[in-house]
């Protein structure tokens, strides 16, 4: 048995394997793919302390996943199932294993929900975007269109204002999800422009994100979206996110999906913590991710030695 079974090898879950493991607890990561989660798919890092020149995703998944290997084990595989009630915790696993353990770190982490069109897949991490911390600083001096109507959206879209030479907001409607607040100080900005009652319907390029072309919903009416100049765009997308929790329904309290946890990272069920982005919260960042593998990891040492739930 194991004391602590930390579920997907994010940012989060190898924080908290790191921490774990240099506690001297028994300590198995089980990770469906590639260690590093979101952030190994993302072209650089520039965000994250300690960050060097020209830090790759991959790189620092890398060397996450080194570190954190010194002190805990690994499991490639799917988990199918999941027992989180009582003393002893059980881990399904698509090979036939069960897997038992006294804690449970949940750091299945969120996908962000995608516009599923031409040109998308194509060019992520060349021009498309789900991240605007991230890559806004990559495009200096562009033209950048942002794709959603939600609060994050339209923040985002006025937090490129500092980097982009213009920044246009496409909506499907012709209202925002966003709060007014936010609604009215992006139409104040100059720098920002709106299409709205319009839809992306394919993201064009040859290296690099050149075009966007867009229909309206009302007229069916569809245009190309580029730079005046032929240079590069970036196009930013805010649709919303996906937390990776079904397999968690009906054994632990969560709203829309997000696992509701309290500032130790604790959910409803004892011994069961969640980190990350598949935990309701304001900020989804490596930074906060990390922070959130710590905290877990350093209470359920606690926990183990005795303390009470």
């Amino acid at each position: 048995m194991y004391d602590i079974i930390i579920l997907g090898a994010g940012p989060a879950g190898l924080t908290a394997g790191l921490y774990a493991g240099r506690s001297k607890l028994k300590t198995l990561i089980i990770e469906k793919n590639i260690p590093g989660g979101q952030i190994a798919t993302t072209a650089f890092v520039d965000n994250y302390p300690g960050s060097m020149e020209n830090a790759t995703g991959m790189g620092l998944s890398d060397r996450m996943y080194d570190q954190a290997k010194e002190y805990c084990e690994f499991l490639t595989t799917n988990v199918t199932s999941v027992e989180l009630e009582g003393e002893v915790k059980k881990v399904h696993t698509d090979d036939g294993k069960t897997l038992e353990a006294k804690v449970i770190i949940i750091s299945t982490g969120a996908s962000h929900r995608k516009l599923e069109v031409p040109g998308e897949s194509e060019f992520a991490n060349m021009g498309v975007s789900y991240c605007a911390t991230c890559d806004g600083p990559f495009y200096n001096g562009l033209d950048i269109f942002v794709v959603g109507g939600g609060d994050s959206a339209v923040e985002e879209a006025i937090y490129l204002t500092k980097f982009g030479k213009s920044v246009t907001i496409i909506h499907r409607r012709d209202e925002f999800r966003a709060s007014q607040v936010v609604v009215d100080k992006a139409r104040a900005n100059e720098k920002i422009k709106f299409e709205l009652d319009s839809v992306v319907n394919e993201i064009r390029g040859d290296k690099e994100t050149t075009s966007l072309i867009i229909e309206n919903v009302k007229t069916g009416e569809k245009k190309e979206l580029k730079s005046d100049d032929n240079d590069p765009i970036g196009v930013f997308i805010f649709v919303g996110y996906i937390p990776q929790t079904d397999i968690f329904k009906d054994q632990i309290d969560m709203n829309y999906g997000y696992i509701v946890t309290d500032s130790d990272m604790k959910t409803n069920i004892e011994g069961v913590f969640a980190v990350g982005d598949n935990r309701e919260k304001s900020v989804r960042q490596m930074v906060t991710a990390a922070g959130d593998g710590c905290t877990a990891a350093v209470v359920a040492n606690r926990y183990l030695e005795g303390q009470v739930w």
